[in-house]
C-alpha cells in the first residue's frame, strides 16, 4: 500500500485573490498611520495657530505648514507613502531593502511623468515646471499626469512583487555584488520607468472616469455622501474599505491654496488646507465615531447576563472611549460584526444616514486620521459648523442604543456577554 500523502487541493483563484485585496487593505493601514502627523504639523501652521491671526509667529508657521504639507503633498508626498507602506505590507518578511526598491522605483516613475507635462491645460507657454503666459505676465505650475495615491499604491504593489521574486537571486561570479536585495532596486528602477510610459497612456481614460464617479457622488450632496457612508462600512466587514477611500479622501477634487500656485487634491488634503468646500466624504463619520458606537457598546453592555454584565462593562467601556477619543472603531465593530450581521447591516445604513443628515445641514469637517475627539477639537478652528456635530452625535447615540438593545433581546443575538456558557472560554481566549 502506498504511504504517499494525497497532494493538497489547489487554492481558489477567488479565495486568494480576495485574501490578497484583504492583505492589500492593511498594508494601507501603514501610511494612513502617519497622517495624525501630518494633520497635527499642518494645523499647527494654519493662520489662526501660529499665524498672523493667532500668535503672530509667521515664521514658526511656515516651518509646522511646510512639515505638515510634505506630508500630505498629493504629488509626491502621499503617494510616496503609500508607495512604502504597501511595498512592506505586501512583502513577506519584507526588510529596509524592499523600501528602497520601493523608493528607487517611485522617483523613477514621478521624474518620468513630470517630463511631460500636459500642454492642453497651459494657455501659454511650457518651461521647465511652470506654464508662463508672456502676454499676460503671469506664470502657474504647469499641469502634469496624476495618477497620485493610486499611483504609488501601484509602484508599491510592483515593488514587493519584484522584491520576492528577486531578492534572492544569484548573479555571475564578477556580477556578484549586485546578487540579491542589491539586485532588486536596479530591476525596481526600470520597470518605474516602464509603469511611468504606461501611465502616460492609459492613466487619462482611467482617471477622468475614477473623476466622473467621484463627481457624481459629490453632486448627489447628501445622497452622495450617506452612498460613501454606507459602501465604506460595508467594505470595512470584509477588511477592503480603504479601497474606495483611497481616491476620495486622498486625490478626487482640487484646491487652489490662496496666494500660491500650489494645487491641492482629495477632501482630506483640501479640507486640511482650508477649503471650505471639503468634508462631503468625513463629516458624518464624527457622530457615528465619537458618540452612536460607543453608545452600541454600551446597549451591548447592558444586555449581557447578569452574572458577566461587570467583565463585559470593563471590555466594552474601554473600546467606547478608544472610539470617542481617537475613532478607532474596529473594536466595537468586530465585537458584533459576524456573531450578528444583521447589526453591522444596520450600523453600515446608520452611518449613511449620519454622513447625508450631516452634510444636509451644512457640516463640513474633517480628519487626518479618523474622526474621533482628538481631530475635533484640532480641526475646530477649519470646521464648519463642528458644534451641530455634538446634538447629531447624541441623536444618533440614542438611536444607536435604542436599536441595538432592542434587536439584541428581542433575537436573542450572542453579542458579548450573552453566549451560550460552554463557549464562554473559546471566546475570551479569542
Amino acid at each position: 500500500m502506498s504511504t504517499a500523502g494525497t497532494a493538497p487541493a489547489p487554492t481558489p483563484w477567488w479565495q486568494s485573490f480576495y485574501g490578497g485585496l484583504q492583505k492589500m487593505g492593511r498594508s494601507l493601514q501603514l501610511p494612513v498611520a502617519v497622517l495624525p502627523a501630518a494633520g497635527i504639523l499642518n494645523r499647527l501652521g494654519q493662520d489662526d495657530v501660529f499665524g498672523k491671526d493667532g500668535l503672530g509667529w509667521d515664521n514658526v508657521a511656515k516651518v509646522f505648514a511646510a512639515a505638515g504639507g510634505a506630508l500630505l503633498d498629493s504629488n509626491l508626498g502621499l503617494p510616496l507613502l503609500f508607495c512604502i507602506g504597501v511595498a512592506i505590507g505586501m512583502a513577506k518578511k519584507a526588510d529596509g531593502s524592499t523600501a528602497l526598491a520601493a523608493v528607487t522605483g517611485f522617483l523613477v516613475y514621478h521624474n518620468v511623468l513630470l517630463a511631460f507635462p500636459d500642454r492642453d491645460q497651459c494657455t501659454g507657454t511650457i518651461v521647465g515646471n511652470q506654464c508662463i503666459d508672456y502676454s499676460a505676465h503671469t506664470s502657474s505650475a504647469a499641469v502634469f499626469q496624476n495618477p497620485g495615491v493610486l499611483g504609488g499604491i501601484l509602484i508599491g504593489l510592483m515593488s514587493a512583487w519584484l522584491w520576492m521574486r528577486y531578492h534572492r537571486t544569484k548573479l555571475v561570479d564578477w556580477l556578484g555584488f549586485f546578487n540579491g536585495r542589491r539586485l532588486v532596486p536596479m530591476i525596481t528602477a526600470v520597470a518605474g520607468l516602464a509603469l511611468a510610459c504606461l501611465g502616460l497612456w492609459v492613466w487619462p481614460p482611467i482617471g477622468r472616469a475614477m473623476t466622473d464617479f467621484s463627481q457624481w457622488l459629490a453632486d448627489l450632496g447628501a445622497g452622495g455622501a450617506g452612498i460613501f457612508g454606507v459602501a465604506n462600512r460595508a467594505l470595512l466587514l470584509i477588511g477592503m474599505h480603504q479601497l474606495i477611500n483611497t481616491f476620495v479622501w486622498f486625490q478626487f477634487g482640487e484646491f487652489h491654496k490662496p496666494g500660491t500656485d500650489e494645487v491641492v487634491h482629495g477632501d482630506i488634503p483640501r479640507f486640511l488646507a482650508g477649503d471650505p468646500t471639503a468634508g462631503q466624504f468625513t463629516s458624518g463619520f464624527f457622530p457615528i465615531m465619537m458618540f452612536a458606537l460607543p453608545a452600541a457598546a454600551m446597549a451591548i453592555a447592558h444586555s449581557a447576563k447578569p452574572h458577566r454584565r461587570k467583565e463585559i462593562y470593563g471590555l466594552m467601556t474601554s473600546v467606547a472611549l478608544t472610539s470617542f477619543v481617537t475613532g478607532v472603531t474596529e473594536p466595537i465593530e468586530y465585537s458584533f460584526a459576524y456573531i450578528a450581521p444583521g447589526l453591522f447591516v444596520l450600523h453600515a445604513l446608520l452611518t449613511g444616514a449620519s454622513m447625508a443628515v450631516t452634510w444636509a445641514l451644512g457640516v463640513h469637517d474633517g480628519f487626518s486620521f479618523s474622526a474621533g475627539l482628538i481631530d475635533y477639537v484640532i480641526n475646530w478652528g477649519l470646521a464648519t459648523k463642528p458644534w451641530l456635530i455634538m446634538p447629531i452625535g447624541l441623536a444618533f447615540a440614542v438611536v444607536y442604543y435604542a436599536l441595538f438593545r432592542f434587536v439584541i433581546v428581542r433575537f436573542n443575538l450572542k453579542t458579548p456577554g450573552r453566549e451560550d456558557d460552554d463557549q464562554v472560554e473559546d471566546v475570551t481566549k479569542a
